[in-house]
């Protein structure tokens, strides 16, 4: 990605929430998406009309005018790099930190509800942690193995009709990151 504005169109919480809503829910209008995220149909259409510009949601069939359906556009995104500008340094910070408080919400959340669960999926529910003392080609190799076990079930977010019966969403985030050198 090398369009800080691409970036900066996801680091906003109510388009968080609506590419959620469309990620978990389907294919919705502006006015069905304005009850689930507390917002006005103008302002859900405006941010759709956002999010589309940069390519994270698109017009689903069905629908013409105020009862147009939306539905996310599943696709990787990366940024960062040794020669991006410094405006997309900013805007991918900015992107991270929104979408990182968000991931954490919801850790939370978890953490808050778990006992509530079924027992099935209060014990399938797990966070790790851990320290490894690593060189960087093998924080990068471990990373790229991470990779695919984190996408082996990303088709089933845009493809409704894969999804097993009983399946649930799962968030993951994962990272690995290098512990800055000390003073000693």
């Amino acid at each position: 990605m090398r369009d800080p504005q691409e970036l900066r169109a996801i680091a906003h919480p109510i388009r968080l929430r609506l590419l959620d809503e469309l990620f978990l829910s389907g294919p919705a209008t502006a006015t069905e998406l304005s009850d689930r995220v507390g917002q006005s149909p103008a302002n859900c259409s405006w941010h759709l009309r956002q999010l589309a510009r940069y390519g994270y949601v698109e017009e689903a069939d069905g629908g013409v005018g105020r009862r147009r359906p939306w539905r996310a556009v599943f696709r990787g995104r990366a940024w960062g790099g040794p020669d991006e500008s410094v405006a997309l340094s900013r805007a991918g910070d900015a992107a991270t930190e929104v979408l990182f408080t968000r991931e954490f919400d919801q850790l939370r959340r978890w953490q808050q509800t778990r006992r509530d669960e079924p027992a099935e999926w209060r014990d399938a529910g797990f966070v790790d942690q851990t320290i490894g003392w690593l060189t960087a080609p093998e924080l990068a190799e471990l990373a790229e193995e991470l990779y695919p076990l984190l996408m082996r079930y990303a088709d089933r977010v845009a493809d409704s009709a894969s999804r097993p019966p009983g399946a649930r969403p799962v968030r993951f985030v994962a990272w690995g990151v290098p512990v800055p050198p000390t003073d000693s």
